[in-house]
């Protein structure tokens, strides 16, 4: 019996359905997450999201963090943002990273440099997602 999965974002429900199982970056490292896992509510840092439908047809998902609650036949996934994989643009990720590492190495306050590194520290975890995500598509 597959487990019902739920991805919401503060702006949109991005992925809603059945799966075999979920991949999810918490803050202790990769959870995985099949049905009837025991409950759980936990923090999830930026990365990827995987996936795995009754067909066994896998979709990624791009997180920048936010909360798990695992139920026994459900699973939410409460995203601060979260982008489908083949909507994220390397490019731009890769340029948006530089100007967050200089505005870390021209800070004018703490405040700045937190920010900078937080928002740098999100930009890594949406270009090492990409990678990897184009490492199995070859």
């Amino acid at each position: 019996m597959p487990i019902h999965v739920d991805i919401v974002s503060a702006e949109q429900e991005i992925w809603s359905g059945a799966a075999n199982m979920v991949f999810a970056p918490g803050v202790l490292g990769e959870l995985g997450i099949a049905p009837r896992h025991s409950p759980l509510l936990t923090s999830l840092v930026p990365g990827e999201v995987r996936v795995r439908d009754e067909h066994d047809q896998e979709s990624s998902f791009f997180i920048s963090g936010g909360i798990l609650e695992i139920q026994p036949h459900l699973v939410t996934i409460l995203a601060d943002t979260a982008v489908r994989a083949e909507d994220l643009d390397e490019a731009a990720a890769l340029e948006a990273k530089r100007r967050a590492e200089e505005a870390m190495a021209d800070r004018k306050s703490d405040m700045d440099y937190a920010r900078a590194r937080a928002e740098l520290a999100e930009l890594a975890a949406m270009v090492e997602t990409i990678k990897k995500i184009r490492s199995r598509e070859r």
